[in-house]
């Protein structure tokens, strides 16, 4: 893909407002639709268009598989962790109730961490896929 110029110049223009816009639907996921799985989605999106246009030599610079293994167990920590804490707290697992003094400020903290949590997993599992399919044509031509 190096001789396409054209898409290029335009995957790297798109690459800052695809990540951009999993921000806002990771953020925004608390009062409408959005959440975790679908920026999670989105994120990787700009990732797996990176690496089709720069190739997976260049994407694997920017994300290597050892964090990617990180930010899936990181996530799935941040997601298990949430609910192990609310028991501590003397709560249900995942009962945001018992985060803060106010109930509704508890659910708030709780539901954006958890989303947090899910976003980090689904995207780098989502890259991760890729790169082992990506990387698994090679391993069939040699």
């Amino acid at each position: 893909m190096r001789s396409y110029l054209v898409l290029r110049v335009v995957a790297k223009l798109l690459m800052p407002f695809i990540l951009v816009f999993a921000l806002y639907v990771q953020f925004h996921g608390d009062y409408g639709p959005g959440g975790g799985f679908q920026a999670g989605v989105i994120f990787a999106s700009g990732f797996i268009l990176y690496s089709l246009i720069f190739g997976i030599q260049a994407a694997g610079a920017v994300m290597s598989r050892g964090i990617l293994r990180f930010a899936t167990a990181m996530g799935l920590l941040l997601y298990a962790g949430v609910g192990f804490y609310t028991m501590l707290l003397g709560g249900n697992y995942l009962e945001y109730d018992v985060i803060a003094a106010d109930p509704t400020k508890g659910q708030h903290i709780g539901i954006l961490v958890i989303e947090a949590g899910v976003g980090i997993t689904v995207a780098s599992v989502m890259i991760a896929i890729f790169f082992t399919f990506a990387g698994r044509r090679k391993a069939d031509q040699a």
